[in-house]
């Protein structure tokens, strides 16, 4: 165990199962430890790191906005971040879109979304899930996934509602008028890299969520 695994069992809390390998730097596709080992980095930071690690555009780009302002809040416009806004919408083929920090954050804000525009749909169902899921680690994403993830932290939110994965018929037995959304992983991870094939198209694509 070198001193950063011994730093970390001593100071940090213990939530993770981590790999016992200690990364130094990465390159594209490839990482190495402290001790000198190369990898193949099939994670890619689970699912960031999507041009690999130390992209020259991506550098680039972080060095010259770190050097002209770094953070800027919410309660003011920044120009980066409205062009961002302008050209995922315009790829998206969506109207808007939320930037946040996380997947959880960005599923937090899904389901607020959902109840909001069920409450002003006057729809009072639950937003239905499918099992073996994996939506986050908040109170309310832990609710909606697998039990594994939800022991130990009852009482949960309420609201949800979870049909076998790839089970349609069940899927559509559940699913009625007051449904607010249907929160799913085309692709699980969690629960064993599982392709969705229920085969689902939304007809309004408000009352639909994808993670």
């Amino acid at each position: 165990m070198n001193k950063a695994q011994q730093l970390e069992k001593q100071y940090h809390f213990q939530v993770y199962n981590r790999i016992p390998v200690t990364l130094s730097h990465g390159k594209g596709a490839l990482v190495w430890d402290t001790e000198g080992n190369e990898y193949l980095d099939a994670f890619g930071g689970l699912a960031v790191n999507n041009l690999g690690h130390c992209h020259p555009k991506i550098v680039a780009a972080i060095k010259e906005q770190s050097e002209k302002l770094l953070h800027a809040s919410n309660f003011f416009y920044n120009e980066p971040q409205s062009l961002l806004a302008e050209k995922l919408a315009k790829v998206s083929g969506l109207d808007r879109v939320f930037f946040c920090n996380s997947g959880v954050e960005a599923m937090e804000a899904c389901v607020k979304l959902a109840r909001k525009w069920g409450k002003k749909h006057g729809k009072t169902g639950n937003m239905i899930t499918l099992s073996e899921g994996f939506h986050g680690r908040s109170v309310t994403t832990i609710t909606m996934g697998m039990p594994s993830y939800a022991e130990g932290f009852d009482p949960l939110p309420q609201g949800f509602e979870q049909v076998p994965f790839n089970d349609f018929e069940a899927l559509k037995a559940a699913a009625n008028e007051d449904t607010i959304a249907i929160a799913f992983e085309t692709i699980q991870g969690s629960g064993g890299v599982n392709v969705d094939r229920c085969g689902i198209h939304a007809k309004d694509p408000a009352a639909f969520v994808m993670n």
